[in-house]
C-alpha cells in the first residue's frame, strides 16, 4: 500500500518547507474546518472516531498491517510492542468511553453543538475549541500525539501537528486512515516534520494559532512557551517520571508470580519509553526483610518470559554501550557487598533488574532496565523520591485492599496526579486527567449567555464588585 502525498509529512526527504507553505497550509486549515468540522454534530464525531478505532484493532487493516510491518524499522520497536500498544489505544477508543470523557470533562456531550441551560434559568452555556490548534509533538511514543489529534477534531478545531523527526511514522498513518475513512474530516489536518532549529517555519506556526500544546523535554516546552503570543492559549507537558510501589502484605493477596509479571508489563509496555512507564519500584519490607530482593529475582524472570513473548526491539550502539556500561557499574558494586544485586539477560542487552539497598530515586536508562529498592514505607519512598516530586506522573500501586484508600491519600497528599494498579501504568483510560489536568476541558472556552428572565422571574444575582 502506498500512501499518496496529502499532508506535508508526505513530501520527499529534502523537501523545501518555507515560511509561507506553513502560513498558507494554516489559513487552508481553517476554511476547511469550516466547511467540513464546525458544524458537524459531536454524535456524529463520536461515532467516526469510535469506527475509525474499530478499524485499527482489525487484522486486515492495511494501516494496521503497514503499522506492524514497516513500523520496527521506522520506530525501533518491536512488533509484538507495536501490536500490544496499538491495541490498548484503540481497544480504548469507544463511544462509551468518548462520551464518559465528554460528561466528565464539559458536564455533557450537547454543550459542544449549541447553547445549553446552566442552572440558573436566566443562563445558557456553550463551549467553543480553537479554530486551529498547533500541536508540537514528542517522538518517544505515538499515543500522546494520536490522542490530541482526536482530542482536537471532538472539540471542531483544524490542527497542524508538527511532528517529531522519528516519530512521524505512526502519525502519518492515523492521517492517512482518517482520510480513508472521512476524506473531509482529515482536510482539517496537516501533518508536517521537519528538523529542530527551523525558527523561521515555528514562528509562522506559532502566530497562526488559537491555541498551542507542546509535549517534550521541559527545555521545549520552554522554548515554545517564551515564543507563543500572550494572547494565545498555551498548554505545555514537560518531561515526567513514574515508579511502583509495592506493599507489605501484597503476597496474602497475589502471588509472587502474579505481582513480578504484572510489574513486568509495565517495565515492558513501549519498552519503558513513556512517562507512565517506571524507573523503578519501592518494595516495603515489613516482617519479611527477604520480600524485596525476592521480588527483584521474580521480576527478573517475569522480565526474561516477556522477552520470549514480546521481545525488546533493536538498539542503536550508542544506546547499547549505555546499559553495558551501566551494567558493569553495578557488577562491579555487587562484587564489593551485599547490598547490591544484578540479574540481566544472558548474551543481550534485553533486560536489566538491579536491587540496590540505597533508596534514593534512580533514574533509569530506560529499554527495560529497572530499580527494586527496598523501603520501611510509603513515607520512606516520597522522602527518597523528593527530588523527583514535581515530575512525577504516575504510581502502580500494589497493596492489600484494606491499606489502598490511606496510600492513595498519602500518594496524592504529596503530589502524584495519577495512581493506578501495577500492570496499568502504560494504559491510562481515556478519561485520565494528562498531568492532573482536564485534556479535553483545558482546550476549550466557555460562552456565557445570561438570557432575558422570563416574565415574573428575576436574573439578580450578587453584585460583580
Amino acid at each position: 500500500m502506498s500512501l499518496p502525498s496529502y499532508f506535508l509529512v508526505d513530501l520527499p526527504e529534502g523537501a523545501p518547507l518555507t515560511p509561507q507553505l506553513v502560513a498558507d497550509a494554516c489559513h487552508t486549515l481553517r476554511r476547511n474546518r469550516e466547511l467540513y468540522l464546525a458544524h458537524r454534530t459531536t454524535s456524529q464525531l463520536i461515532g467516526l472516531l469510535a469506527e475509525l478505532g474499530r478499524n485499527w484493532l482489525q487484522p486486515d487493516d492495511p494501516f494496521r498491517q503497514r503499522a506492524l510491518q514497516e513500523g520496527p524499522a521506522h520506530t525501533g520497536f518491536s512488533r509484538a510492542t507495536l501490536e500490544r500498544g496499538l491495541d490498548a489505544f484503540f481497544g480504548g477508543l469507544t463511544e462509551s468511553n468518548l462520551r464518559r470523557l465528554l460528561r466528565q470533562d464539559l458536564g455533557e456531550e450537547s454543550v459542544l453543538d449549541a447553547f445549553q441551560p446552566a442552572p440558573e434559568p436566566s443562563r445558557r452555556v456553550r463551549a467553543l475549541g480553537p479554530r486551529l490548534l498547533v500541536q508540537v509533538a514528542a517522538g518517544n511514543l505515538p499515543d500522546p500525539t494520536l490522542l490530541s489529534i482526536i482530542l482536537g477534531l471532538l472539540v471542531r478545531s483544524a490542527q497542524f501537528v508538527k511532528c517529531a523527526s522519528e516519530g512521524s511514522f505512526l502519525p502519518r498513518l492515523f492521517g492517512h486512515s482518517l482520510r480513508a475513512l472521512d476524506p473531509k474530516l482529515a482536510a482539517c489536518l496537516e501533518l508536517a516534520v521537519w528538523p529542530g532549529g527551523r525558527q523561521d517555519l515555528e514562528d509562522v506556526l506559532l502566530r497562526e494559532g488559537d491555541c498551542v500544546v507542546v509535549t517534550g523535554e521541559d527545555a521545549t516546552v520552554a522554548s515554545v512557551r517564551a515564543r507563543t503570543p500572550v494572547t494565545t492559549r498555551f498548554l505545555g507537558y514537560g518531561h515526567r517520571v513514574s515508579f511502583g510501589f509495592i506493599a507489605a502484605g501484597v503476597l496474602h493477596e497475589l502471588s509472587l508470580e502474579t505481582l513480578a509479571d504484572r510489574a513486568a508489563a509495565d517495565v515492558t509496555a513501549w519498552d519503558q519509553w513513556g512517562c507512565l512507564s517506571p524507573h523503578l519500584f519501592y518494595v516495603q519490607t515489613g516482617a519479611d526483610q527477604q520480600f524485596p530482593s525476592q521480588f527483584a529475582a521474580a521480576l527478573a524472570a517475569a522480565l526474561e518470559r516477556w522477552e520470549t513473548r514480546q521481545p525488546r526491539g533493536p538498539l542503536r550502539p550508542e544506546r547499547a554501550a549505555l546499559i553495558a556500561a551501566r551494567r558493569d557499574l553495578y557488577a562491579v558494586r555487587a562484587a564489593c557487598g551485599g547490598t547490591t544485586r544484578i540479574w540481566n539477560s544472558a548474551g543481550s542487552t534485553a533486560w536489566t533488574v538491579v536491587y540496590e539497598e540505597e533508596p534514593d530515586f534512580q533514574l533509569s536508562c530506560l529499554d527495560r532496565f529497572v530499580y527494586v529498592k527496598p523501603v520501611t514505607s510509603l513515607a520512606r519512598a516520597l522522602q527518597a523520591a523528593e527530588p523527583v516530586r514535581l515530575h512525577v506522573s504516575t504510581v502502580g500501586l500494589a497493596a492489600p485492599a484494606a491499606q489502598q484508600a490511606a496510600l492513595a491519600e498519602e500518594l496524592a497528599a504529596w503530589g502524584v496526579r495519577r495512581i493506578c494498579p501495577l500492570g496499568q501504568m502504560q494504559r491510562p483510560p481515556l478519561t485520565w486527567h494528562h498531568d492532573g489536568r482536564p485534556a479535553l476541558g483545558d482546550l476549550v472556552t466557555w460562552i456565557d449567555w445570561e438570557c432575558e428572565a422570563p416574565t415574573g422571574q428575576t436574573s439578580a444575582g450578587p453584585p460583580s464588585g
